[in-house]
């Protein structure tokens, strides 16, 4: 994996960049919709390539691993043919998911004794094994396995849970460089920056991630309920310490706006489950503001999803059609919401390539923030 770090604007941390994997090339700032078990949740593979235009997508070890399970994976030659997605790949530890099985789980220096969500069977994650799992699942990018506190969290916890997450961090990469990638192709491994919203444990985390000179470097922890200038504050002051030449990687997050002002701090990607599952409740994310489909106000209009045009390539739906599908319970209605939330996205992160390019980010982004932020 390469990273080539093109332009930095000059009123603020944004960075515009490419990171080149052995299936493709990624623009950043670049948005991941995700994929947990391999599929991006009600949208065929052609719409997140061709209408949606997504460079990359983000699946989860966890998920994976439980089903279809490795033997399937390993048979299918990973990943990559198993889906059919032809573009880079992230895969997620699995360290989010455990912490939030806080009921089905035990947790010890050697790593992580679970039972699965699905039918309750146990099973043990150590860095080693993780690393294992993401080899057959054959990502380009793949994480470490660390754990990720709760907000609130007290000082005492996230401090010994920083101190584990470091020295599983070791674990996983003495267990990468000494096993190779399965399918021909390398894999990038990141590390992950923790230490809940405590400024000296966040330093101490970030210092220590960047001295492992790793491909990429990921900050985890964060929108995970803590107030949203924390998270500005945590990422800003991790920002600063994380190498300039390497891409940084902001998990989980999140609205249009956070992922604005999170671009504005030097942020190069982003994943977050809300495009789909916004989508399938009947919210959009448009240039204007969101709406809620399932209010009456709708039921006649006919303009488009998004005036400004931010929609589909081949396809153009209204208003009152989509909200006539949620109503009637037809599949097709959250399909297409969650379609055009993941196009608006890739739409967004576009602008704001573009923007930093032509080096007016900054006063698009104060505008776009105030936008994004209304309710139609």
């Amino acid at each position: 994996m390469q990273f080539e770090l093109k332009i930095t604007d000059p009123q603020s941390a944004a960075r515009r960049g490419t990171i080149t994997t052995a299936h493709g090339v990624i623009e950043t700032p670049a948005f991941m919709p995700v994929g947990t078990a391999g599929a991006v949740k009600a949208v065929h593979m052609r719409d997140v390539k061709d209408d949606i235009k997504a460079q990359i997508i983000l699946s989860n070890t966890y998920h994976l691993y439980l089903r279809p399970g490795l033997d399937i994976l390993a048979k299918a030659g990973g990943l990559h043919k198993f889906n059919g997605w032809a573009g880079p790949i992230l895969t997620d530890s699995g360290g989010y998911q455990v912490y939030s099985l806080t009921d089905r789980r035990k947790l010890n220096d050697n790593g992580v004794v679970f039972h699965s969500h699905i039918d309750g069977s146990k099973h043990l994650f150590t860095p080693e094994y993780v690393m294992d799992i993401q080899r057959v699942i054959g990502a380009d990018i793949i994480m470490a396995f660390d754990e990720c506190t709760p907000w609130p969290c007290d000082y005492e916890y996230a401090s010994k849970s920083l101190d584990l997450t470091h020295r599983w961090l070791t674990r996983c990469m003495t267990r990468f460089k000494e096993t190779d990638a399965h399918y021909g192709y390398e894999q990038a491994l990141f590390p992950i920056v923790q230490g809940s919203t405590f400024r000296d444990l966040r330093i101490r985390s970030a210092e220590e991630i960047a001295g492992h000179n790793a491909d990429g470097n990921a900050i985890g922890g964060l929108s995970v309920g803590e107030p949203t200038e924390q998270m500005y504050e945590m990422t800003e002051l991790v920002c600063g310490i994380l190498p300039k030449d390497k891409p940084r990687y902001l998990m989980g997050v999140g609205t249009p706006a956070n992922i604005l002002e999170n671009i504005a701090l030097g942020i190069d990607m982003f994943d977050c489950v809300m495009p789909t599952r916004n989508g399938r409740n009947g919210m959009l994310f448009t240039s204007q503001g969101t709406i809620n489909l399932k209010n009456e106000k709708w039921k006649d209009d006919f303009s488009l999803l998004d005036p400004e045009g931010v929609s589909f390539v081949d396809h153009q739906y209204s208003r009152a059609y989509v909200k006539h599908l949620f109503k009637a319970g037809e599949m097709l209605g959250p399909m297409i919401a969650s379609i055009h939330n993941l196009a608006f996205y890739q739409w967004l992160v576009r602008e704001a390539r573009r923007h930093i390019e032509e080096g007016d980010f900054t006063s698009w982004k104060s505008i776009m923030v105030k936008q994004l932020s209304v309710r139609l």
